[in-house]
């Protein structure tokens, strides 16, 4: 989902990259992009994300700081947006170099209206994307693997997995939940 675009657009060594969203997608990506050699800024609502896009080695803006996002302006080479939801892209295209491009991966809801002017004025664009094909698959986990690029995840146990789901539900979730099923087999053998 998040390696596509990369590749489409072509982000390279040296390019600025801003990724909108911290979660299983928007860390996956900043992983990807900082491995393609892009200096990766993570935008995020909440400030105990920052926290956690700086335990991961990447630079940080809540959305929320102003003047950090005047700082920033006409500075992105691509920004990628793994936001779940509609939200305002105006203060993130304002954000783009002149003929860059805002991609956005998570919400395939209609957006906020955009300010035509300013994107016009600098030939930005916003575009999406779905998956990846089978190829593009296959060379994310490649790259990866190469990379040595994983999730990260919160291992739970499968008698936990409706505790799990109500905070995927709220938005209360860190990147990806992942079954260890060896606590399967403690399900299976209690119901014996």
């Amino acid at each position: 989902t998040t390696w596509s675009p990369l590749r489409r657009w072509g982000v390279k060594a040296g390019d600025k990259v801003g990724v909108i969203g911290m979660g299983g997608l928007g860390h996956m990506a900043a992983k990807l992009a900082k491995a393609l050699g892009a200096e990766v800024t993570l935008f995020t609502t909440t400030k105990d994300k920052i926290e956690e896009a700086q335990k991961l080695g990447f630079k940080a803006v809540l959305e929320k700081d102003k003047d950090a996002f005047e700082e920033l302006e006409t500075s992105f080479d691509f920004i990628l947006s793994t936001v779940p939801e509609k939200h305002d892209l105006n203060p993130f295209t304002a954000l783009l170099k002149q003929d860059a491009v805002l991609c956005v991966v998570g919400a395939l809801e209609p957006l906020a209206p955009l300010d035509n002017m300013q994107m016009a004025q600098m030939r930005r664009s916003v575009s999406g994307s779905l998956i990846g094909n089978l190829a593009e698959t296959q060379d994310v986990l490649d790259f990866c693997a190469e990379h040595n690029i994983g999730p990260e995840i919160e291992m739970i146990r499968i008698q936990d997995i409706n505790d799990a789901y109500k905070k995927v539900e709220k938005g209360d979730v860190r990147f990806r939940y992942v079954i260890d099923m060896a606590s399967l087999k403690e399900e299976i053998a209690g119901e014996a």
